[in-house]
């Protein structure tokens, strides 16, 4: 009698522990989509904040157009530290979702994700130094403003080549995470494909913009493919969650 009754108490425990897992299963699913959609929507409004005053080609127009709206870029800077952080914090919860299924591959698009997300800083921070340049705010007595405007346009330059390389490792970053979407059973099998060809399709972008930087227009029809996989996603996640999923132990490799 006294053993049934201890048996009966250890499987309700099971079952509550279960309940517990699967709720928290939930709210990191939940927490991973809205995370997910502010960043996406933080990193977009930062861009556009910070692409408008630049006129490529043009020094002189360029450090006007900043000093003419320097709060405004800053802004847009700040915005995209703020998002850069958000991304992270993102693979974050996604690490700690699909951990479960296969610790190697979740730990895998983590480190391709911060170290993405550690260029993204110092390539802001560069695209930073245009304003402070272009602002006389550096310590450049011994040039003059013509030189000062140049070199602002070459930092700018140069912080787009570290978008490149960020493109690089936000590509490659999708196919773990994909290969994970769809091992789990927690989502629909239709947003890892999405995420595995999101990821082709951003080092299509990488490849585009290192050895054939006239043509964009090759990007075009692969845009509707990162919006639906990553909005879709950060949607899903944040309104319907995961699927229960029986607990299994960690794959290794």
């Amino acid at each position: 009698m006294r053993t049934s009754v201890i048996h009966k108490s250890r499987r309700a425990g099971d079952n509550g522990k279960d309940g517990l897992d699967r709720m928290s299963q939930r709210s990191i699913a939940r927490i991973a989509g809205l995370l997910y959609l502010a960043y996406i929507v933080i990193f977009a409004a930062s861009q556009f904040i910070q692409g408008k005053p630049i006129v490529w080609g043009d020094a002189a127009a360029t450090a006007n157009a900043i000093v003419a709206s320097q709060e405004m870029f800053r802004l847009g800077v700040t915005l995209e530290l703020i998002a850069a952080l958000l991304f992270l914090l993102t693979a974050w919860s996604l690490y700690a979702l699909f951990k479960p299924v296969n610790k190697d591959l979740a730990l895998l698009f983590l480190l391709l994700n911060l170290v993405g997300v550690s260029i993204e800083c110092v390539d802001t921070m560069i695209h930073f130094a245009a304003l402070l340049l272009d602002t006389g705010s550096a310590p450049m007595a011994a040039f003059k403003p013509d030189q000062l405007q140049t070199l602002g346009l070459i930092f700018l330059h140069v912080s787009g080549i570290g978008s490149m390389a960020c493109t690089l490792f936000y590509g490659v970053w999708l196919f773990p995470l994909g290969v994970l979407a769809i091992q789990s059973r927690m989502l629909p099998k239709i947003f890892g494909i999405l995420l595995i060809l999101d990821g082709t399709s951003l080092l299509i972008c990488f490849l585009q913009m290192w050895f054939f930087p006239g043509y964009e227009k090759w990007l075009y029809p692969l845009y509707p493919v990162m919006f639906i996989a990553e909005c879709g996603l950060g949607l899903w996640l944040a309104i319907k969650g995961v699927k229960d999923r029986a607990a299994t132990p960690a794959v290794a490799g």
